[in-house]
């Protein structure tokens, strides 16, 4: 006769376990301590085993009857319901143990080995760190679109809209990873593509009027402070390269004799390395520097140690000390600055312009060609622009 709620429930301990007996195979031990556990008896292979379910009332009668017939339908398929029930077990395991974070700090990890900017590696360490310690415990591949958005849109909610696109792109990578070392099934970050607020496209500020660039040049040569400071200043219109480039100039990179600055790979945005030009006026700042930092391994280091170069934003700073908001005028605004005089001179071919300021030109066979190609149109041009610093600069003593 099959068991009843009533049953159950009325089932009391004695003296020795004892059981009560439902339908093909399920039975309900009584433990004299009081415990009501479920149990299949079933036969594979000639042996007879039995499967535990689980406790009463933790598991419902009606539970235990589902459970039942899905190891009848194992048994069916020759898979031994214990086998079955340990290989879940594992695998429970091994997702518990591959969270979001590990998988994370593992790839990071991974990037370092393949040489990534340390700079690219405590970005992707602070995105982890923003998605907060209960996120990061999840289990990779338990982790749903729904759980990844209610996440974002915290950030979201608090107006940093870049903060939560980046976080959404760096989930992305995390979870691409997951499932391409066999951890997850998918990416849960690729289906909220447009579920979030896009963030206004943000433009550096930067001279580009004639009179005023020349009054900057001029305010950078009357700008008194640490002296790597001040060089670096005047050295970053010449060369005009990425400020984190400039600042990270190592002795080694720089070749007085054949006027070159090769910045390593490791040290820029499109992971090329990058060759620059100096002009004389370049070579003559940094031949000034050579004298007061010459001993370190930063052409430009911090004023606290010579272990370390000037920090990320210590040009900005001098630029607002100097009277420049940054609604005016950044230290990435050089760049802009150049771009914008030297394709309106009209002397210069624009892909050289572009691969001076090291710029991914779109296309294979043209960014290989242009790894290469304008080096002497280059070398020219980057005397010319110094000289026409020299001119602008000299226009407003007139």
């Amino acid at each position: 006769m099959a068991l009843t709620d009533t049953a159950i429930r009325n089932a009391k301990p004695k003296d020795k376990p004892y059981k009560l007996a439902d339908s093909q195979g399920l039975y309900l031990l009584v433990n004299p301590m009081g415990s009501k556990l479920w149990r299949v008896k079933y036969r594979i292979d000639g042996a007879e085993r039995k499967l535990a379910l689980g406790a009463y009332p933790e598991i419902t009668l009606a539970e235990a009857r589902a459970a039942r017939d899905t190891a009848r339908k194992q048994l069916a398929h020759s898979i031994d319901p214990n086998a079955a029930k340990r290989q879940a077990r594992i695998e429970a395991s091994i997702r518990a143990g591959n969270t979001f974070a590990s998988v994370a700090d593992e790839l990071i990890e991974k990037k370092g080995r393949e040489g990534r900017a340390t700079a690219t590696l405590e970005k992707q360490h602070w995105l982890l760190k923003l998605l907060g310690q209960d996120f990061g415990k999840r289990p990779v591949a338990d982790i749903t679109p729904q759980e990844l958005l209610h996440e974002l849109k915290k950030h979201e909610r608090r107006g940093r809209l870049e903060t939560a696109k980046q976080l959404r792109a760096f989930a992305g990578q995390v979870f691409r990873y997951a499932a391409a070392t066999a951890r997850a099934e998918r990416d849960p970050a690729q289906l909220l593509q447009g579920a979030l607020i896009s963030p206004p496209v943000k433009h550096f500020a930067a001279i580009t009027d004639t009179a005023l660039f020349g009054a900057l040049l001029r305010a950078i040569d009357d700008y008194q402070g640490d002296p790597a400071v001040m060089h670096a200043l005047k050295l970053t219109p010449h060369v005009f390269q990425r400020p984190g480039e400039i600042r990270q100039m190592e002795w080694a990179e720089v070749d007085f004799d054949k006027a070159v600055w090769t910045i390593p790979e490791t040290k820029m945005k499109m992971r090329q390395p990058h060759a620059v030009p100096l002009s004389k006026q370049a070579l003559t700042i940094l031949r000034a520097m050579r004298g007061l930092s010459g001993a370190s391994l930063y052409v430009f280091p911090s004023i606290r140690t010579r272990a370390r170069p000037i920090s990320d934003n210590t040009i900005n700073a001098a630029l607002r000390r100097m009277g420049y908001s940054k609604d005016q005028m950044t230290a990435h605004g050089f760049r802009t600055s150049a771009s914008s005089l030297l394709n309106e001179s009209g002397k210069w071919n624009p892909d050289a312009i572009e691969r001076a300021l090291a710029h991914m030109v779109p296309g294979i066979i043209r960014r290989i060609y242009n790894q290469s190609a304008y080096w002497g149109e280059r070398v020219e041009m980057a005397q010319w622009w110094s000289d026409y610093l020299d001119t602008l600069k000299q226009e407003g003593n007139k």
